[in-house]
């Protein structure tokens, strides 16, 4: 700095001040120390600023897995938000393993991000408590924390999952099977929950067989569907907890020699491609990750606030796959 200050022949204050983007300087002293920082090759010292200032202008997030379709738009609105805040985004994947998501959240802190957005994989949080207590502002996403408050931005998956059953009732089906994520899973918890209370309001009743908690990799999810599609008295109707389960389910009623009607909640790219159109109940991953990170610089920026759920509403998109009538 004192360098880019001798050759731009002003003082150290105003070297800080272009840097850090702070009113105070001319157009004309500003490009002065903008042209000195260039032909010197000036970098800001982000280790020494964090000592001067106690924050690095970095927040981490942690989801699930980068390779599913679902994270992709919330990651990159993440990732506006934290810019637009002058904030780095680090983020990485638990693969579902609550022991790896404390390793990553925690790792994060040790690197000493500021903020932390956790789409959460275990059901035990306390571990957070301490660096939250510390100044990690913290908001998790899709699914509560657990066992400590905090806030939380989901989508409203049970009111979903209950209209997309309600949808398939509408359209004559009796016998509908549910197919979804684990059972811990906060997800698939109020999902499985609208749909066994949408047929309740039909006064329909849910056969254990039709219903499969669990993997959602494709040969757990083709096997549960094929039990369920077979025998006397095979469910007419199938809803899908997640675009995973989704994709498989198109594959295996790809194969059937009847239509099955078809349900999926999330929506997923080309789905409006095949034929049928897959139905789906949507949620906007982008919303959540840009209302959940706001959250979270609302919280840095000093703002005293207690802990809140905000729930953000689904839509159902009837593409023709959830209108097919019973056989």
């Amino acid at each position: 700095m004192k360098d880019v200050a001798a050759r731009a022949g002003v003082g150290l204050k105003t070297v800080s001040r272009v840097v850090n983007g702070e009113p105070g300087v001319t157009p004309e002293t500003e490009q002065r120390v903008q042209n000195a920082i260039t032909d010197l090759g000036f970098r800001r010292n982000d280790s020494a600023r964090v000592l001067r200032k106690g924050r690095t202008a970095t927040v981490g997030l942690v989801l699930e897995d980068l390779a599913d379709p679902f994270y992709g738009p919330l990651n990159r609105a993440v990732e506006e938000v934290a810019r637009a805040h002058g904030a780095l985004l680090i983020n990485g994947s638990s693969a579902k393993d609550p022991d790896r998501e404390r390793e990553l959240a925690l790792a994060l802190c040790a690197r000493r991000v500021d903020g932390l957005v956790v789409i959460p994989a275990g059901d035990d949080h306390r571990y957070l408590e301490p660096e939250m207590r510390a100044g990690v502002a913290t908001v998790f996403v899709d699914r509560p924390a657990g066992r400590i408050a905090a806030d939380v931005v989901l989508s409203d998956s049970f009111g979903g999952a209950r209209e997309g059953v309600a949808h398939l009732v509408a359209h004559g089906h009796r016998r509908i099977g549910f197919i979804g994520d684990q059972p811990r899973i906060h997800t698939a918890q109020e999902r499985v929950r609208g749909y066994r209370a949408a047929m309740s309001d039909a006064g329909l009743p849910v056969v254990p067989e039709w219903v499969a908690l669990g993997a959602t990799d494709p040969a757990t999810v083709t096997r549960a569907a094929r039990h369920m599609l077979a025998g006397d008295a095979p469910v007419t109707a199938l809803f899908a907890g997640n675009n995973r389960v989704t994709v498989t389910l198109v594959r295996v009623l790809a194969e059937l020699d009847r239509p099955v009607a078809l349900v999926g909640f999330d929506d997923f790219e080309l789905a409006d491609l095949l034929r049928p159109g897959v139905t789906v109940v949507a949620q906007d991953p982008a919303a959540l990750g840009r209302v959940a990170t706001e959250r979270l610089f609302a919280r840095l920026s000093g703002a005293r606030l207690a802990p809140e759920r905000v729930e953000l509403p689904t839509r159902l998109i009837a593409r023709g796959s959830g209108e097919l009538p019973p056989v």
